[in-house]
């Protein structure tokens, strides 16, 4: 492995409290950042599950104001961020908690940006853009997948263009992460499917970046051996709680490596897809992900990178070589597509084949391809478009 080299500065900025009942610390926490009123940020669906009143309950117990803002929506918008911040606003709050899935922890870091920041979101599309300080967030996710817990950045919508903008500073990550395991119990079969993908995916992708270094190597790796360890236990039985920890510790070790490596080409593969086709971002990733990896793996340095990998993982022995690993590796990948009964094939989305060049097109314009270990142009894409339309559709 040659990847000691390579500088890095890597401070930690999210603390972690990981354990069963976690979540019941809130209060206690948000009173060591110095708070007294708090806006809660959370979805409808978690109302109904309850989740978000075990938060409040443990605020109010510390003797801390609440506001709770449950209309958080899947994919936020700027409209539902603006809505966030004007809550936040009229409630005079100096700590927010975001208690969700990906999209509710996105519509509490966009709207500590507005307001704390002002203005609209659009003004803090790329990183670094916020000027005054923010307020502090407690995360608390309530699936293993998207990581967001331990991340600087926010995915906001334009209301208008529908562009999804990656909003990234370091003043918006989190103070505090609770990651509970028994607050994921609850997630229906198909998100546990696709936000567990999506962490998985995280993994792989973040150990072979062009920003890759040791401490990001480290998370990567660990991550990929809780989550494709655990993967197929928490389809077949959602109550296991000990696999439900590795999955939500996996995907919090994930997001610490996004944070230090960044993603590659199976997300700049997705957005398209998710923009034209609605598929959900696990889906999309995941399908795209072994095509990414075999590609990849072409390249020499690569290959031992994934082979490596592979090793940590526990997936493949010493003995294979490198590209009998590389090989493994994206068919350990549809391995757990097929025990998630998630299609490998675009055909199964009605992608035809005159569309191809459309979505290449986009998705040579992703960010977060420009991080991928190849270089890729609108051919490369192309090509990998046109490999997962070649994967016989799922049978009916």
């Amino acid at each position: 492995m040659q990847i000691e080299t390579i500088g890095f500065d890597h401070h930690n900025r999210v603390r972690l409290v990981f354990g069963n009942g976690a979540v019941s610390r809130l209060g206690e926490l948000a009173k060591e950042l110095g708070a007294s009123r708090i806006l809660l940020v959370t979805d409808p669906g978690l109302m109904q599950a309850g989740h978000p009143q075990r938060g409040e309950e443990s605020l109010r117990a510390a003797g801390l104001e609440v506001t709770v803002f449950s209309q958080a929506e899947e994919n936020p918008t700027t409209k539902c961020v603006e809505r966030c911040a004007q809550a936040g606003r009229e409630a005079n709050v100096d700590l927010i908690v975001g208690l969700g899935g990906g999209s509710s922890l996105d519509t509490a870091k966009g709207g500590n940006f507005l307001l704390t920041n002002g203005g609209r979101m659009q003004d803090y599309w790329g990183v670094g853009k916020a000027t005054k300080p923010m307020l502090p967030l407690i995360a608390v996710p309530t699936t293993a997948g998207t990581g967001s817990d331990c991340q600087s950045f926010a995915l906001i919508s334009d209301a208008e263009t529908h562009v999804k903008m990656a909003c990234g500073d370091p003043k918006a990550a989190p103070r505090i992460s609770i990651l509970d395991p028994e607050l994921t119990i609850s997630q229906p079969a198909l998100v546990t499917a696709r936000t567990g993908m999506d962490a998985i995916t995280h993994a792989v992708e973040t150990a072979v970046t062009k920003k890759r270094n040791s401490i990001s190597w480290l998370y990567s790796c660990e991550s990929f051996r809780l989550t494709q360890h655990s993967y197929e236990r928490v389809l077949s039985d959602p109550h296991d709680l000990e696999a439900r920890a590795s999955m939500l510790l996996g995907a919090a070790y994930a997001g610490i490596a996004i944070e230090n490596s960044m993603l590659g080409a199976a997300h700049a593969l997705a957005n398209p897809l998710t923009a034209q086709y609605q598929m959900v971002h696990g889906q999309a990733v995941g399908m795209m992900l072994p095509h990414v990896v075999r590609w990849n793996g072409q390249d020499a340095v690569i290959r031992k990178q994934y082979a490596d990998f592979a090793l940590f993982g526990g997936i493949v022995d010493s003995q294979i070589d490198e590209e009998g690993a590389v090989e493994r590796l994206a068919q350990r990948l549809e391995e757990l597509l097929d025990a998630a009964n998630m299609p490998r094939s675009l055909a199964d989305f009605n992608v035809s084949p005159n569309e191809i060049s459309t979505l290449a097109e986009a998705a040579v314009k992703q960010w977060t391809g420009t991080f991928n270990p190849r270089e890729l142009t609108v051919d490369d894409f192309h090509i990998l478009y046109q490999n997962a339309l070649r994967v016989k559709p799922a049978a009916v």
